[in-house]
C-alpha cells in the first residue's frame, strides 16, 4: 500500500508538471524543394527545432517570471513553418512562427546559432504581452531581443550598449536599453511585461524605476558616452 501511495503521489506530481508544460510544438517544412528548405533539413531539422522551441519557452517563462499558467497566454500549440518567403528572417502571428527558407539558404555564418537566436526572439512574441496592441512596436521587439540577449544568442552585428537614437527604436537598440533598466532593478523587464497584460503607458517606467523613460534613456546614453 505504501509503495502504491508513493507511485500515485509521483504520478500526480508528474501530471501537474506536464499540465504546466503542456505545449505542443509542430514543425512543417513547406519549402523542402528550395535550397533553403533543403539546408534546413540537412543542418537543423525538425527534432532540433522542437527541442529548441521547448527550451526557448521554458527560458522565456523564467525571464518573464511566468511560472504559472494564469500568468501566461493560453497557448497550447505553437506551429513552426519553414516557408519560401522574402523580406524578413522570420515572423510570429497567431501562435505560428514562419521562418524564411531563403534566409536560411543565404546565411553565411553559424547557421544553427543564428536560427536558434531568431527562434528565441519569435517565441518571445508568442508569450509576451503587448498592452492589447497599445505598446510601441519598438518596445515589443526590444523585449523579444532582450530575451535573445539574455539567452546568449545576440549576434555580433548588434549595436553596442549606448548606441541608438531612441529608446523605442526597437530590436537590439531597445534590447540594450532594457538590459540597462533591468540592471537598475532586477526583474524590471518581467514586471514591465506583466503591466502590459491589459494596456500600456510610459508611466510604467516611472512606477518601476522612479524616472521617466526619456530620463532613463538620457542616463543610459550618458553612461556609455565616449
Amino acid at each position: 500500500m505504501f509503495r502504491q501511495a508513493v507511485i500515485l503521489s509521483l504520478l500526480v506530481i508528474l501530471a501537474n508538471i506536464q499540465g504546466n508544460q503542456a505545449v505542443d510544438y509542430t514543425v512543417t517544412n513547406t519549402a523542402g524543394s528550395t535550397a533553403g528548405g533543403a539546408r534546413f533539413a540537412a543542418e537543423i531539422g525538425e527534432d532540433y527545432s522542437k527541442q529548441m522551441s521547448s527550451a526557448a519557452t521554458d527560458f522565456i517563462w523564467r525571464v518573464l517570471q511566468q511560472p504559472n499558467a494564469e500568468d501566461r497566454k493560453a497557448v497550447d500549440k505553437v506551429s513552426l513553418f519553414i516557408d519560401d518567403i522574402d523580406g524578413v528572417a522570420a515572423y510570429a502571428s497567431n501562435n505560428e512562427i514562419h521562418f524564411s527558407a531563403n534566409y536560411i539558404g543565404n546565411y553565411s555564418g553559424d547557421l544553427k546559432r543564428e536560427y536558434t537566436g531568431v527562434l528565441y526572439h519569435e517565441m518571445a512574441h508568442i508569450w509576451q504581452w503587448n498592452g492589447n496592441r497599445q505598446a510601441p512596436g519598438g518596445l515589443t521587439e526590444g523585449v523579444a531581443d532582450f530575451v535573445r540577449l539574455k539567452a546568449n544568442y545576440a549576434p555580433s552585428h548588434w549595436v553596442q550598449p549606448g548606441q541608438g537614437d531612441r529608446w523605442d527604436q526597437g530590436y537590439d537598440v531597445t534590447a540594450r536599453f532594457l538590459d540597462y533598466c533591468n540592471d537598475l532593478r532586477n526583474g524590471f523587464v518581467a514586471e514591465l511585461n506583466k503591466k502590459m497584460r491589459d494596456g500600456y503607458s510610459d508611466q510604467y517606467f516611472v512606477d518601476l524605476l522612479g524616472k521617466t523613460v526619456d530620463q532613463l534613456w538620457s542616463d543610459y546614453k550618458a553612461k556609455y558616452a565616449q
